[in-house]
């Protein structure tokens, strides 16, 4: 059967409004037979309760091209366009709505527009600026339209303008394929038939038109709502199952590495943690607690008491403890913690994954093997002992792909604005990864432009104004936090790392100690601790790395990448270095950035981060070559080299041990007795980076007293500089002393004048001495510097120093 052009008309209890139609799209249809061809008219009864079906049949009496589909029941828009249209035959299909509040004079246009563009589709657009809106909605339902439109262009057709003009105009072959894909029944069948055209690559071009609002609609406000389910169902189909096995595997991995941790919540503890899981469980607490309390998530007296802690200047991740704080306030910061790093590891996987399958790879696979090394790479495994900042990272492919975006120029505005909310949101999980980010994004532009200065010359003008607009919208928002941050009480500038903040040349070549061919005998020389193995990639890596840098040298981003790895290793040596096997130390290119605002503060070493997803991207390019060879030889071998490079640094479950049993005296509220209103608690030692038991305390009872000392970043001396912990006093630098010699020093009235001195500086409730190391000598020192025993309370030998003029608070 030869047709030139089906039109369908759903129709739902339309009786008053059908024959009209009908009439004036026969009318139309004949009045130019040479144009149109052969034509038919199919109208789709979706289960009218009326005469509709009644009044089609004696059109169809009078006109034997018009056809009469009744449906099973109401099923909705969605199926009865799906009937319609797989029961044509034209060469063009035309869809409107049986009230044709689209004139169907406007045929004419979408008909010229489709074979002057050669579209697949030409679809009638309200919002298109030459559009005739005759007779407007109600001020509401024009808003709710406009809403729903914006958010369908975000989350599924982003370009087309308006996807719900019931009148389109489609290439027959092509929107029978479509609609036979197709599985909504209700008014998101037209984002499901636009989406699939998107998908396969077929042009839409949207055409303006005369519209008139029609009395009697069967959109109510409702079906706003429904639209919205069904985009969710859209988006949950558009998924592909490689898609989802790739981040259930991810989710797995991330799982057996923590299922220590997880077998034990109560006790277990990250062994190499050092004192940073008590620290984020703290910094955790705080959070919930300010946010149930109403109180500035910006700063609390809880540790550091009476000065108090920056917790901007602290990295929280309030974009994380915030919205979390009803499972950290149900369950407990212990359970936050392991959440935030087990799912934060996969989901910054997942995101590496998205953003290398949508830009680099055909290969799904491969895109996996990347972006399963950028996520858990051997830098990336030794901050999961005890750095969530730099473990959730899934902003940060998002930022490159926005920016990407903006070099394609197509809506600056728009991505410039999401951009400036990403950067916006990822400085509330980290700054310093966004630093580094933004220095491995730099380093890639600017070899990226010297190699295809084509592309850098249509790019630079959209990339500059979309980073006007993103600023625009970050800086406002930004603008309080940053400066409660670097202005604020107890805030800091720069942070004293030590003298061997910079990797040593020989750690990009050795394997980590959490590594599967590693050991930390062999990498505990090379990094300042267990968290900050930022290198350790392998000598088989950066080999395989080299041969494929070599392989694929003709390919711009393999420059570019190449550029960026070596640069951003070759700066995390830090100031100066040392030739291995010589004496001979050299000057580092960070030496340069080493005293400027904001990287002052920041670790060196850990600039090598930049190369996990360097590393990631070759290897997904060199697996989606070899999988796409037709070379049997080249793909096994290739493959194979691939695998015994990835082999030795696969990661290994994360060790724990048993954490220290709260003392009764915190668990049972003994402690209350003894603090009065605006005192604090000092532990013997006070907790320091060292030894930080006392926020464990605080975290695991409900935050009910403070504590003097702490473990965090704080302000010392005249200048502000950054330290690690509260600034010291004497008597707290004696407790330490003597808990790693073991000997009590002569104590005569000067310290005791200085201990006096230091408690009520700290405003001291109450001295507590818990079972430890070396807890002899300390007792020792503490009974000679107050004068007098202490007493045996809950487990721990306490000493009440209080404000005896003061009232015992009664609170909890």
């Amino acid at each position: 059967m030869s047709v030139d052009l089906s039109v369908v008309v759903p129709a739902y209890n339309e009786e008053g409004r059908l024959r009209p139609t009908l009439d004036a799209i026969c009318a139309h249809l004949r009045a130019e037979p040479g144009r149109w061809g052969e034509w038919e008219l199919i109208v789709v009864d979706d289960g009218s309760t009326d005469a509709t079906a009644r009044i089609a049949k004696e059109a169809a009496a009078e006109e034997p091209r018009i056809q009469l589909i009744s449906g099973d029941g109401n099923r909705g828009k969605g199926s009865a366009l799906r009937q319609g249209v797989l029961a044509s035959y034209g060469r063009r299909v035309l869809i409107t709505d049986a009230d044709l509040a689209t004139p169907i004079e406007e045929l004419d246009r979408l008909d010229k527009q489709l074979a002057a563009e050669d579209s697949a589709a030409a679809i009638g657009s309200r919002a298109h600026p030459d559009s005739h809106i005759e007779v407007h909605q109600r001020r509401m339902r024009e808003w709710l339209g406009r809403m729903g439109n914006r958010l369908i262009r975000a989350v599924a057709v982003p370009g087309i303008h308006d996807t719900q003009c019931g009148f389109k105009l489609f290439h027959g072959d092509k929107a029978r394929a479509a609609f036979a894909d197709s599985r909504l029944d209700g008014w998101g069948i037209d984002v499901e038939i636009l989406l699939f055209f998107r998908r396969e690559g077929w042009p839409v071009t949207e055409v303006p038109v005369r519209w008139s609002h029609q009395a009697g609609s069967k959109v109510r406000p409702l079906d706003y709502g429904k639209v919205l389910l069904e985009l969710v169902r859209l988006r949950a189909r558009a998924v592909r199952r490689v898609d989802l096995a790739v981040v259930g595997l991810f989710v797995l991995a991330s799982v057996l590495l923590y299922k220590n941790l997880w077998t034990d919540l109560d006790r277990g503890y990250l062994a190499d943690s050092g004192q940073d899981q008590n620290q984020w469980e703290w910094f955790f607490a705080v959070t919930a607690d300010n946010v149930a309390q109403l109180r500035n998530p910006l700063f609390t007296t809880l540790q550091g008491f009476p000065d108090g802690v920056n917790l901007m200047a602290n990295t929280v991740m309030l974009g994380l403890s915030v919205p979390l704080a009803p499972v950290t306030l149900l369950f407990g910061p212990t359970v936050t913690w392991a959440l935030v790093l087990t799912l934060g590891l996969a989901a910054t996987a997942s995101a590496w994954y998205w953003l290398i399958a949508r830009r680099l790879v055909t290969h799904r696979w491969a895109a996996a093997l990347g972006a399963a090394f950028a996520a858990f790479a051997p830098p990336m495994i030794s901050h999961g002992n005890a750095h969530p900042n730099f473990l959730v990272l899934f902003m940060i492919p998002v930022i490159i792909d926005r920016a990407l975006r903006l070099c394609e120029g197509r809506n600056v505005v728009r991505d410039g604005v999401l951009l400036g909310l990403f950067a916006t949101y990822q400085i509330f999980l980290g700054e310093e990864p966004l630093l580094l980010a933004s220095m491995g994004m730099l380093l890639f532009a600017l070899s990226y432009a010297l190699a295809r200065r084509d592309v850098a010359r249509a790019a630079w003008r959209p990339l500059l104004r979309g980073a006007a607009v993103a600023a625009a919208v970050c800086l406002p928002l930004i603008a309080f936090p940053l400066g409660w941050q670097f202005l604020g009480p107890q805030s800091y500038k720069s942070v004293l790392h030590g003298d061997n903040a910079g990797n040593s040349p020989l750690a990009f070549l050795e394997f980590a100690g959490r590594s599967l061919a590693g050991s930390d005998e062999g990498a505990d020389p090379l990094a300042m601790n267990r968290t900050e193995q930022n290198a350790f990639y392998g000598w088989p890596l950066i080999a395989l790395a080299a041969a494929i840098v070599v392989r694929l040298w003709r390919l711009a981003l393999v420059k570019a990448l190449a550029f960026t790895g070596l640069v951003a290793a070759f700066l995390s040596l830090g100031p100066e270095f040392r030739i291995p096997y010589t004496d001979i130390v050299l000057t580092g290119p960070w030496r340069a950035l080493a005293h400027q605002p904001l990287f002052e503060s920041v670790i060196e070493s850990r600039v090598a981060l930049i190369c996990a997803p360097v590393l990631g991207v070759l290897i997904a390019l060199a697996a989606d070559r070899l999988v796409a060879s037709r070379e049997r030889v080249n793909q096994v071998v290739g493959l194979a080299a691939v695998a015994a490079a990835l082999l030795p640094v696969l990661p290994t479950p994360y060790p724990v041990r048993e954490r220290s049993q709260v003392p009764e005296f915190i668990t049972q509220g003994m402690y209350r007795s003894y603090l009065s209103e605006g005192e604090s608690v000092v532990t013997v030692p006070l907790p320091n980076p060292g030894s930080a038991e006392a926020l464990h305390w605080q975290s695991a009872t409900g935050l009910g007293f403070r504590i003097a000392g702490g473990y965090f970043n704080g302000p010392w001396g005249p200048d502000h500089i950054g330290i690690y912990g509260a600034t010291p006093r004497h008597t707290s630098n004696l407790f330490n002393d003597v808990r790693t010699s073991g000997r009590v020093p002569e104590i005569g009235p000067n310290w005791q004048a200085q201990a006096r001195y230091d408690l009520a500086a700290w405003k001291a409730g109450v001295v507590v001495l818990e079972p430890q190391y070396n807890d002899v000598a300390l007792y020792a020192t503490v009974e000679k510097l107050l004068g007098r025993p202490g007493k045996r309370v809950g487990g721990v030998w306490v000493w009440d120093v209080r404000n005896p003029k003061a009232s015992v608070r009664t609170d909890s």
